[in-house]
């Protein structure tokens, strides 16, 4: 699809002094620029700064009413063998795609929420090489998702905020592949400085709402791993 770039290509940097970092969502962790007096400022999608809200905090109203992040239960993560993810209170998610009654597609809708987590899990654990996103990532998108992940931790940025995640489109092969498109709302999700627990807000905008095409296959433990991913912002398809 010649509209879609991978989101994890270095994107053309504005100038010769402004490194430009790419992300696995492209426009929550948009850019690193070094300024004259070397502060570091991370960009995200989210809400403006107004001055009702504190700047180390997310405001409730921005939350909004989604429940925090949850992890499946110890027993069920016992049982699939799947690693169990643990997220803290300011990451909720809002994972608008319910059971098809399928269920291979189902089990591919369950473990790309688990891969989503897992990836932020290795940003809250400042761990490029976290062995739960590994888990649920394989070859290009790995050594992509590893990249993403490591310039977090060398900026020693985390998240925080809202994530909301709709439009799943599911397609089986009958070779053990399959390819899943969603949309994700970045709105409200905002990078957070870790040194000073500093929350970067930016205006929301038609670039908040990115479309996601993975790539997927089962292994041999009956995990839909990601093989590959592409995205693109401002997807008409994902605006309201």
């Amino acid at each position: 699809m010649p509209s879609v770039q991978n989101c994890f290509a270095e994107e053309k940097p504005r100038n010769t002094q402004e490194p430009i970092v790419s992300a696995r969502r492209p426009t929550l962790f948009a850019a690193l620029t070094l300024t004259a007096t070397a502060a570091l400022t991370l960009s995200a999608c989210g809400g403006d700064d107004s001055p009702g809200k504190g700047k180390d905090e997310v405001a409730e109203a921005d939350m909004g009413t989604t429940s925090p992040s949850a992890s499946p239960t110890e027993s069920e993560s016992s049982k699939t063998g799947r690693p169990k993810i643990e997220l803290p209170a300011d990451l909720s998610y809002s994972f608008e795609w319910p059971k098809s009654g399928d269920q291979v597609k189902d089990a591919i809708l369950a473990d790309a929420e688990q891969s989503i987590k897992a990836v932020d899990l290795a940003i809250v654990n400042q761990d490029a090489l976290d062995k739960a996103y590994l888990y649920y990532y394989e070859g290009e998108a790995a050594a992509g998702t590893q990249k993403f992940i490591q310039n977090y931790v060398d900026q020693k940025a985390g998240v925080t905020g809202r994530y909301r995640f709709y439009a799943p489109e599911v397609a089986v092969g009958e070779d053990g592949t399959a390819s899943f498109t969603y949309c994700e709302d970045q709105g409200r999700a905002y990078v957070k400085y870790l040194d000073t627990n500093k929350v970067r807000r930016t205006e929301v905008s038609a670039q908040s709402y990115v479309i996601y095409h993975t790539s997927l296959k089962k292994n041999g433990e009956g995990v839909w791993e990601i093989q590959k991913v592409v995205s693109q912002s401002g997807s008409a398809k994902c605006r309201p």
